[in-house]
């Protein structure tokens, strides 16, 4: 009897595409042997670079291209499809997000109508498994919303920035979104630059007590005071030094100061900067991290936070519980607020929550050994202010003092904290004190100690910070969560603006690319019109508008514009920044140059004398080796190092600014290294000296 043979026939198993690498291995892990997770690693198609990629004649059509590079993975990605019982696409939950689902759709030759979308707001193991178990069509309202966006931004950029290559100087660009940012820098650097101070006086009387206590001059026979020089100072002050002060009124009451919604994508970006120091780009960088999951000791890999892209404020009645539970148990039944908040816009992003911790149990302090120090800080920051945004007001005793003198009347206010409420998490960026007045009664005569006048003068409009320019193009309803981190990375990189002290200051090419743009591309720079636009692409989102017929009413105008400014612009020449020194190799002048990596020097002899080099930064340390002089210089990856100007021939490097200053132990120099407890520390790895 022969032997019958039977072939194992492998099971075959059902295949879930996500973007990103880590996101995969996550997920991976919560789904187990019957599903195979892999990634696109972002897109897969996209127009070309090296063409404009959108047929105009043609109502506009993209002309998709595979992303050179790719080729291997979509191979891979098609021979895994192949393979599998059906296939989930699990991109992110936004624009983009269904846009790239709808690329590998018709890469692998998937029915759109199919239900093979799933999405998640958080990646934790119920929410994966929930949400295979509802997949959904491909939403191409979406899908165009982002098309609009990337066919209009297309356009936008490829036929400007050639005319600022060919007219002011090459690598620049411009964008929809970009040149109205642009914009309102340059303008409010100009109202800086216009601005004409005025002067204003300030009366305040110092008052004796049981508490001294100062009030400050405000209305004049009921009505606002305005003083607008010494010499109305002073014939006040002589006016009140005739008649005696009297307590007038007393307002007691309780005031409450109601916790912040929990964080949008803008909220965190601003809150970050200003509390962490992050700039936006590295708290988008940092919150990928914490929402694609993380190895926490104890509880395996965790996606601590729901998805970072989202312009709503709302949370799941789900969270809400967590968080009353979290809130009661450890603080007290009269620390839960049990709030609620509306969104500014009722907007398309309300379907995502606001970026929240995914498991409120999951204590910073607690898992803080299984996350970077920037990962901590950043989940810290959005676990209390998801927290905080539960509980209940911080109440204050306010106390309101009026006093008379004649017809002159002063006042003064006082707060005391009674109930810290959410501030028991969470609180401003400086610690509030409390402002105490004494206990003082109507028609009490006051005994004076001081009165005196301040000379002040009116201030221009502040620079805008990093964060500060969010919330303007936030106000503005310029951009969307996802493009807020790239404008202020474009700006600085295009060399539009540079930072100083943390604030953005236009250059003289920001200037001149603004400049131009307002007299030839007015609606490119306007705010209003931006914002309009704004509008109108988020209506193909929520009604399903004809994102086509919206690219028809923008670029017969803009065509026009084109052909106007490619015939009327001349070339603006740059003037280059001399440094005063002189080329040794041609003798010419050597000029300040702008690069891909920063600022050097070269011969403005170019291009027949091709000298450059690095700008030297003596910082009047010499080198403890050589006596060469220790200069600032750059690494390959932007990083400041300090190191020897006889380099090659001396190697002594520091990564921390050295000051001429010699460690008492081991004769090593100092450097400056601030922490909490000292300023300098030694540059000697083997000593532990600090002061």
């Amino acid at each position: 009897m022969a032997k019958s043979t039977s072939k194992k026939v492998e099971k075959k198993k059902e295949l879930v595409i996500v973007e990103s690498p880590s996101k995969a291995k996550t997920i991976g892990k919560y789904l187990g042997s019957k599903y195979k997770v892999v990634a696109s690693v972002g897109h897969v198609r996209d127009l070309p670079k090296s063409k404009l990629g959108i047929d105009i004649e043609n109502d506009f059509e993209p002309q998709y291209i595979s992303i050179r590079g790719k080729g291997d993975l979509i191979k891979e990605l098609k021979k895994e499809g192949k393979k599998a019982s059906k296939i989930y696409l699990a991109t992110d939950p936004d624009r983009e997000g269904e846009a790239i689902s709808w690329h590998l759709s018709n890469l692998l030759e998937m029915d759109k109508d199919d239900p093979i979308r799933i999405e998640f707001n958080e990646i934790t193991k119920d929410k994966v498994k929930n949400a295979l178990k509802a997949p959904r069509t491909i939403d191409m309202n979406l899908v165009d919303a982002q098309q609009a966006r990337r066919v209009l931004d297309r356009l936008v950029g490829y036929q400007i920035s050639p005319i600022l290559w060919s007219k002011v100087q090459k690598g620049l660009s411009a964008g929809r979104v970009q040149s109205a940012a642009l914009k309102i820098i340059c303008d409010r650097e100009n109202a800086i630059l216009n601005f004409i101070p005025e002067e204003y006086w300030t009366i305040l009387a110092d008052f004796r007590h049981d508490r001294p206590f100062t009030a400050k001059l405000a209305e004049y026979k009921d009505k606002k005071l305005k003083v607008g020089s010494k010499a109305e100072a002073d014939e006040i002050l002589a006016q009140l030094k005739e008649k005696e002060y009297s307590v007038s009124r007393i307002v007691r009451k309780e005031k409450k100061q109601k916790p912040y919604a929990p964080f949008t994508t803008s909220a965190l970006q601003q809150e970050a900067s200003s509390k962490l120091g992050f700039n936006p780009r590295k708290t988008m960088m940092i919150a990928q991290q914490l929402y694609e999951g993380v190895d926490v000791k104890g509880h395996g890999i965790v996606g601590l936070i729901t998805y970072l892209r989202t312009d709503s404020v709302r949370i799941s009645a789900e969270a809400k519980e967590a968080a009353r539970h979290f809130i009661t148990t450890a603080l007290g039944e009269n620390y839960f607020g049990n709030n609620f908040y509306s969104n500014k816009k009722k907007d398309i992003q309300d379907a995502h929550e606001a970026i929240r911790p995914s498991n409120v149990n999951l204590v910073p302090e607690e898992i803080e050994g299984s996350l970077s120090q920037d990962q901590f800080k950043l989940y810290r920051l959005i676990w209390r202010r998801f927290l905080a945004s539960q509980m209940t007001p911080a109440v204050f005793d306010s106390m309101q003092v009026e006093i008379n003198n004649g017809d002159y009347k002063f006042k003064a206010s006082g707060s005391k904290l009674i109930f810290d409420g959410y501030k028991r998490i969470y609180t401003g960026t400086e610690e509030e004190k409390d402002n105490l007045l004494p206990e003082l009664k109507e028609g009490e005569i006051l005994n004076i100690e001081k009165i005196y006048g301040e000379q002040n003068f009116t201030q221009p409009p502040a620079r805008f910070s990093e964060a500060g320019l969010i919330k303007e193009l936030e106000d503005k309803n310029i951009g969307r969560p996802s493009t807020y981190a790239p404008i202020v990375a474009t700006l600085t990189d295009r060399k539009y603006v540079k930072r100083s002290k943390k604030m953005l200051i236009p250059t003289q090419l920001g200037f001149t690319v603004t400049n131009l743009l307002t007299e030839y591309f007015k609606e490119i720079v306007d705010v209003d019109f931006t914002a309009n636009m704004e509008d109108k692409l988020d209506d193909v989102e929520i009604n399903g508008s004809d994102w086509k017929n919206v690219i028809k009413d923008f670029y017969g105008p803009f065509e026009k514009e084109l052909k106007i400014a490619e015939k009327e612009i001349e070339k603006i020449s740059q003037e280059p920044v001399l440094t005063g020194e002189i080329c040794e190799i041609c003798g010419k002048p050597m000029a300040l140059k702008s690069g891909r990596y920063g600022d050097f020097i070269a011969c403005t002899g170019y291009p027949e004398c091709k000298n450059a080099k690095p700008i030297v930064k003596k910082i009047d340390v010499k080198c403890p080796t050589c006596g060469g002089d220790i200069i600032q210089r750059k690494s390959k990856r932007g990083k400041n190092f300090y190191g020897c100007s006889n380099y090659p021939n001396c190697n002594q490097v520091f990564w921390y600014r050295p000051i001429e200053k010699k460690c008492p132990k081991c004769g090593s120099l100092l450097v400056e290294k601030k922490a909490k407890t000292f300023k300098f520390a030694c540059s000697n790895s083997e000593c532990d000296h600090k002061e």
